[in-house]
């Protein structure tokens, strides 16, 4: 819990978050227009497709994220698992 005389921090401000957000944004559509410029060497035949890196990720993070949720429900413990 913050003590009242602490400074508040530089993401604590909601304008510094969207500001982060947006620099975020901007990274990832210049990382996907990069495709354009820079040949890459397909190795299976959908790796030449434009943007299919980025879709990859993005697809491979959401499996991560339910694959988590679901292990979350199998390896979760009892509040007073350690107060026995």
């Amino acid at each position: 819990m913050k003590s009242p005389q602490e400074r508040p921090r530089w993401l604590d401000a909601k304008e510094n978050v969207t500001k982060v957000a947006r620099a975020l944004y901007v990274v990832c559509a210049l990382a996907v227009l990069a495709d354009l410029i820079i040949h890459r060497h397909a190795e299976v035949g959908a790796d030449a497709f434009f943007g299919f890196y980025g879709l990859y990720g993005f697809i491979g993070s959401v499996f991560l994220v339910l694959a988590a949720k679901q292990l979350r429900k199998l390896l979760k413990r009892s509040e007073d698992y350690y107060d026995v």
